[in-house]
This record gives structure tokens, C-alpha cells and sequence, in this order.
């Protein structure tokens, strides 16, 4: 069976072949890391600039503390506003001028400003996104410009139910947990925002050790390390925004061992379900229901993914035969699972009439239930491979699943699994070792939440419905 690829943070130099692609990484002595993953035949390449610090590492208060929540995603738009040589036009133009596909993203722990340019643009793109992650000015108007933009942008989002269905399961599974905060911040925290505080999040978390630069596509990696160590103007002794030493830091991930959550976690409530319920006006009642799940690092994850492939990965999945196809109570049906460092979730969503929603729940927890009891069939198993296989490699097929794929490892776990090393580990698994991840998931205290007009649904909140 192929290993994952180790990422070392004290190797200077490491290459390796990749399924359809070499990879090569360099740290730089400033602690900055260059990942590239060249693609045989391509004439563009996706380029992303990521920080390892999300949404979660904000603080509560403010005080001596750097940041304030929604510093992150106030960062995520400020950058895009100008620096002492370029206005927010300017960094517009840059990219329109070239065709460039660019924008920014931000998550629970990082966050990523990227493009994606042609071959002959790189330096280009380069450069500009350089000046950018390094040089924000974060002008005191633009700020307030932006708060503005942000609050719309959070408006936009809360007439969107599924959106504020899942922002409020994260909220209810995950407790008071910093990653059950909102990635976007709250209308509140967005309003409270203090420039200075966001500046002060920007200069302590923005430097070389946590900064991870990753291209894929038609790249040459030593032009490339030259093109960015010349437009960070980088050395030993020259750092941007702090004196810390420059040694590259990565969060650490948490042990199989280790509880979840810890004491940030929702308390266990045993085998009756935690109902919350968000009323708003609606035709449907959008229903998600689920519970913890694994970490990124958590070896059962390859079979958990088998398991939520049959349970609700496509059509032919149980969720949405029973649900949909059957029984004909929703449009969608279907389940996830989202991994971090030290925590994780898993979920099933579907959208319904409120008349039908307390079946749809007990239909999606009997689903999970008779996994857990029963396991999976062989045609099943074998289907759920096949999907992982196909939809693995079509996605790669992008550079910039395949820029993302380096950066989330190299930020993450700190190993590379490429698509042979990653499908060998998913044919390896067993139908017990699927069985068992069902079991753990059903065993574990669940949420279930519904948004939208609940007064018809039969549900019942647990604590008082908004």
C-alpha cells in the first residue's frame, strides 16, 4: 500500500510523483512555504496565497487580545482594498486585464486569497496577490465601506434557510466550541468591529510561519520560488509584521485518544435528540440532523466515507431512495461530514413540507441506525468505491482542486495523500469497520435542527424556538 507523502516543517526540499503530476516543496528560511504540482499539458495554473488562521482563532474579547470575532472574514474583503502602491481599482484591473479568475475564501482555520491565470500571467498574479496578504493598509474608510458590504452580504445569507440551517446546526452540535461560531461573523459582531482590533488580528497572525503559497498546473517551481521570494522581498532578517523567529507552525491535530470537542462541546443529552427551531416564513422546513463526527487526521475517516456514500452520497444512496424516490417527502436528501484538527460533524439535510418533517427525521436516523445495525450489502460497497474512484479523479482534473488539495494537507495533517495512495486505503476498508463507524455515529447524542415554518411540523424544540 503507497504511504502518504510526510511534510516535514524542518526539510528544506522535498519532491515526489503524484497520480498525474510531480510535486515539489520548498521552505523557505523565513518559515514560508511553497508547495507546486505540475500538470502535463496544461497552459494555466491556480495559485493560492493561505494563511492558517480561520474563523475559530478569533477572540471573544478584545482587551490585549488580537482580533475580534469577524476579524477574519473582515480581512477576507479588506485586502482586496488596497496597499501604499495599489488601490482597490488598480488590484481590480490587475486581474480583469488578464482574464484571471480570482476571489477569496475564508474558513474555520485558514483562509485563502487565490487566481487562477494563464501560464504566461504568473508573475503577474504573483505579485499582486503578494502585495496584498503583505501589505493591506486597511483604510479606515474602505473599513466602514466594507462593513457595510459584509452586513449585506450576511442579509443575503439569512434569506438563504439552508444557509442559516447549517450555521445554526454548527452552532447547536458543536456548542460553544470556537468552530460552532459563524465563519462570516454575526450582524452584531460585524457592527462591533473595530478597525484597530482587526488590524492588530491582520499584523499578529499574517507572517512567513503561517503563510503556505501552493500552484498546480503549469508551473516551473524554481521560477515560481523566485518569483515569490522577490515579491515578499523575504530574507532571514527582513520579516513582515513580526519578530517572531522564523520556524513554519501548523495546528496541531488531536489524537483518536483525545475527547472531542473537550469542555467547549455541547453536553451529552443521551439518546434523545437536541431540537432547535428557527421560525421563518417558508414552504419548506429545511431539517438537518446529525452529531460529531471525525477529525481530519482520524484513521476510521476512509470508512466513514464509504458509510456516508451509501447513507446519503447520490441517488442511489438510502437517504435519498427512501426518502425521495419512495416515499416522495423531499426534493433532496442527503449526508456530509466536515473534519478539522481536533473536532468534526457529521450531518444528513433535507428540505420538506413542515406536515412531513418529524418523518423525515426518523426516517434519517432509522437509515443511520440500520447501517449501524446491519452494515452495507457487497453491491453497495462495491458502488460506494466505484463513486469515490470516479468523482476523486474528475476532480483533479481541476488545478485548482489539486492547489487545494497540497495547501489542506500541508496546513493540516502534514500528509499528502495522492489519489493511488488515497483509493488503496479505501479499498482496504471493511464492511465491519463500516459497520462500526455507523454504530459510533448512531450511539452519540444528536441534533437536529429545523429552519423555516415549524408551526405545522410536529417538532418540538428542546429550548424555547426563535
Amino acid at each position: 500500500m503507497r504511504e502518504p507523502i510526510l511534510l516535514p516543517l524542518d526539510r528544506p526540499e522535498l519532491s515526489a510523483d503524484l497520480s498525474g503530476g510531480a510535486m515539489r516543496r520548498t521552505v523557505h528560511p523565513s518559515g514560508l512555504r511553497i508547495l507546486t504540482e505540475r500538470m502535463p499539458g496544461s497552459r494555466s495554473a491556480s495559485i493560492g496565497f493561505w494563511v492558517g488562521v480561520g474563523s475559530r482563532d478569533e477572540q471573544s474579547e478584545r482587551g490585549d487580545a488580537p482580533g475580534s470575532l469577524g476579524s477574519t472574514h473582515f480581512l477576507e474583503h479588506l485586502l482586496f482594498k488596497g496597499t501604499p502602491t495599489r488601490d482597490a481599482y488598480s488590484i481590480a484591473t490587475s486581474f480583469d486585464r488578464i482574464g484571471a479568475e480570482h476571489n477569496a475564501l475564508t474558513a474555520k482555520e485558514y483562509t485563502c486569497y487565490y487566481a487562477k491565470v494563464r501560464d504566461a500571467d504568473i508573475e503577474g498574479a504573483v505579485t499582486v496577490l503578494a502585495d496584498m496578504v503583505t501589505n493591506s493598509v486597511l483604510d479606515t474608510g474602505e473599513f466602514e465601506t466594507e462593513r457595510g458590504v459584509i452586513l449585506e452580504e450576511l442579509a443575503m445569507a439569512s434569506d438563504d434557510l439552508a444557509d442559516v440551517a447549517n450555521e445554526r446546526f454548527f452552532e447547536e452540535a458543536l456548542g460553544s466550541h470556537p468552530l460552532g461560531r459563524p465563519i462570516g461573523g454575526s450582524p452584531d459582531t460585524i457592527r462591533e468591529a473595530v478597525r484597530d482590533d482587526v488590524d492588530r488580528h491582520y499584523r499578529d497572525r499574517y507572517d512567513p510561519t503561517t503563510l503556505v503559497i501552493t500552484a498546480a498546473g503549469a508551473i516551473d517551481h524554481d521560477r515560481l520560488v523566485e518569483q515569490v521570494v522577490a515579491a515578499l522581498d523575504l530574507s532571514p532578517e527582513e520579516r513582515w509584521h513580526t519578530d517572531r523567529p522564523g520556524v513554519a507552525v501548523r495546528r496541531p491535530m488531536g489524537s483518536v485518544d483525545d475527547p472531542l470537542l473537550g469542555p467547549g462541546g455541547p453536553a451529552a443529552t443521551g439518546a434523545e435528540a437536541r431540537v432547535s427551531i428557527t421560525n421563518r416564513p417558508s414552504e419548506q422546513l429545511n431539517l438537518l440532523i446529525g452529531t460529531e463526527g471525525f477529525r481530519g487526521n482520524d484513521p476510521r475517516r476512509f470508512a466513514f466515507g464509504i458509510m456516508n456514500s451509501v447513507l446519503g452520497g447520490g441517488m442511489s444512496s438510502r437517504l435519498f431512495q427512501e426518502i425521495r424516490e419512495k416515499r416522495g417527502l423531499a426534493y433532496t436528501a442527503y449526508s456530509f461530514g466536515a473534519s478539522y484538527s481536533d473536532a468534526g460533524l457529521f450531518g444528513m439535510y433535507a428540505g420538506s413540507a413542515p406536515e412531513k418533517a418529524a418523518e423525515v427525521v426518523d426516517l434519517s436516523r432509522l437509515e443511520l441506525q440500520r447501517i449501524a445495525d446491519g452494515g452495507i450489502t457487497e453491491e453497495e460497497h462495491e458502488m460506494a468505491l466505484g463513486q469515490i474512484a470516479g468523482s476523486s479523479a474528475l476532480a483533479l482534473e481541476d488545478s485548482d482542486t489539486r492547489m487545494g488539495r497540497l495547501a489542506r494537507a500541508e496546513l493540516g495533517s502534514g500528509e499528502l495523500y495522492d489519489l493511488d495512495a488515497s483509493l488503496e486505503r479505501f479499498a482496504a476498508v471493511t464492511a465491519e469497520e463500516i459497520r462500526a463507524v455507523a454504530a459510533e455515529l448512531a450511539a452519540r447524542p444528536t441534533t437536529v435542527v429545523a429552519v423555516g415554518d415549524a408551526t405545522r411540523s410536529g417538532l418540538v424544540a428542546t429550548e424555547p424556538a426563535e
